[in-house]
């Protein structure tokens, strides 16, 4: 195993060692570097004052995305090439996008200013659609103090990447791939001096240990495996690990004053994790694949879990979150699982000695508690696409639309046999200590009419089933009523002559 990490800042060469893995990338760029381009404000991924973009191997070349660098670690970006608002600028002149920034005075006080710059640089290398809606929910994740909105809007639609200033011109990916896919340090010598290049390989494996190494910094080890196999065998020989893919949240605590634990377990570089389409009328999804994945795919094969999945945070933290992430972290306010819930979702979970599959109703036991065994990993989610003719909606309330917590989550499923349902599939998300199943309910509403008045019975038993709590979000009688309502919108959205305000 390597006992460094390798990337790439601004086409600039990096070792990683020691104390400095399990640095945030944006103290690294920031302490380390001197590169103070790159702000910070709220260390939580909500400002996005810290973008940057990060190249990911991708086919046969780096593909890049924003993400924010406040939350993310340096052992989450082996083998990555990582672009700052500093290394945009082209012999010493702004590239497209900055101009347009100055031309249509797309700032004010400036210090969210590189952070927009990153965001619009990304939908530009990824040739995002260029309309007003477009470039408002790409910089959903970017926040103007000042509120600056409309001139940075302005500066959005009418900024034209130049070719010279996409990131494969102005850092040839060919030979930070050569150098992420060598084996040894003798590797990279022969890559080097070889022509034509050696044939591209998986980059070995990284093993990092600090040794009490810094200040602050405990004895301690990272782990960077790049097959399942050799992740798994971590887990059988450090079954306490903490395993770290996105680390949107994790990285919301560490920055907080939680500390990191002694063993961490990244799965960034492991490929069979990232498995994502529609197989035999089931959503497939490897628990490494991100919600920007998702959110792709299904806006083309799940419109109802789109319509979900586009308000998950804001892109820069799509780019980095992850379906199995989501389901790990537990939280009762979790937006994807009220879905999993009603379509009976399973999850595959696997330790180097075998592997098992738990329907999700199963595998919640308590508060952040669940039938996950030491040595085991979540590998998979496997959801039932909902059949032709059910009636299935996914309902979110948050006090604004993009970039919120969740206050109230919800899923219904009915499928009718002619004016009668013939089966019932209810979860809510925010009423109690994990997500609920509310079967009380399933069972009046299944055989019963379809009616508005059926809906507000089921709405009333509903409401004895959860126990919600009043916290900052909204009150114990507001989310009672929610539930109560809900039952009511649903019965209205499959109405066609309703009129829905």
């Amino acid at each position: 195993m390597r006992d460094f990490l390798l990337l790439y800042i601004n086409g600039v060469r990096h070792q990683i060692h020691a104390h400095q893995a399990r640095m945030s990338l944006s103290d690294f760029l920031r302490r380390e570097l001197g590169q103070i381009g790159t702000k910070i404000v709220c260390s939580e991924g909500d400002c996005g004052a810290c973008s940057v973009l990060v190249g990911r191997v991708h086919e046969d070349g780096l593909r890049y995305e924003a993400i924010d660098s406040c939350i993310a670690f340096l052992f989450q970006l082996d083998s990555t090439h990582i672009v700052t608002v500093e290394g945009l600028a082209k012999a010493g002149s702004m590239n497209d996008v900055q101009q347009a920034l100055v031309d249509c005075h797309g700032s004010q006080c400036g210090f969210c200013t590189p952070g927009f710059a990153m965001a619009m640089t990304a939908m530009q290398e990824n040739d995002c659609s260029k309309d007003a809606d477009s470039m408002r929910t790409g910089l959903t994740g970017n926040l103007c103090r000042c509120t600056g909105y409309v001139s940075i809007l302005e500066a959005g639609l009418t900024a034209e990447l130049a070719e010279g200033d996409r990131m494969d011109v102005l850092y040839p990916s060919e030979p930070m791939l050569q150098d992420f896919y060598a084996h040894s340090a003798e590797d990279i010598a022969l890559i080097e001096d070889s022509t034509p290049p050696l044939l591209k390989k998986l980059s070995s494996p990284a093993s990092i240990s600090t040794n009490g190494q810094g200040k602050g910094f405990a004895a301690s080890r990272v782990l960077c495996p790049v097959t399942l196999a050799s992740a798994l065998e971590v887990l059988r020989e450090w079954p306490q690990s903490m395993i770290v893919a996105g680390a949107t949240d994790i990285g919301v605590r560490v920055n907080k004053g939680q500390a990191l634990p002694e063993t961490i377990l990244d799965l960034n570089r492991v490929k069979e994790l990232e498995q994502l389409g529609v197989v035999d009328g089931k959503l497939v999804m490897g628990a490494r694949a991100s919600w920007t994945e998702v959110e792709s795919l299904c806006r083309q094969q799940l419109e109802e879990f789109y319509q979900i999945v586009k308000v998950f945070g804001a892109p820069q933290i799509r780019n980095m979150g992850t379906v199995g992430g989501n389901v790990i972290n537990a939280s009762p306010i979790a937006d994807s699982l009220p879905f999993y819930f009603v379509m009976d979702a399973e999850l595959e979970l696997r330790s180097a000695e075998g592997s098992r599959t738990v329907n999700i109703n199963d595998f919640y036991q308590g508060y952040k508690k669940f039938d996950l065994q030491p040595g085991e990993l979540l590998t998979r989610v496997t959801v039932p696409l909902p059949d032709e003719g059910e009636l299935l909606r996914l309902f979110k309330v948050s006090r604004r639309l993009d970039l919120d917590i969740s206050s109230f989550t919800a899923a219904i499923r009915i499928r009718l046999d002619g004016s009668r349902i013939a089966e019932a599939a209810l979860a809510f998300g925010a009423v109690g200590p994990t997500v609920l199943r509310a079967r009380n309910t399933e069972d009046f509403l299944v055989g019963r009419e379809f009616s508005e008045a059926t809906m507000r019975e089921a709405g009333e038993l509903a409401v004895a089933e959860v126990t919600p709590i009043s916290d900052v979000r909204g009150s114990e009688d507001y989310r009672l009523q929610l539930t109560r309502n809900v039952f009511v919108k649903f019965y209205l959205e499959h109405q066609p002559d309703a009129v829905l305000l």
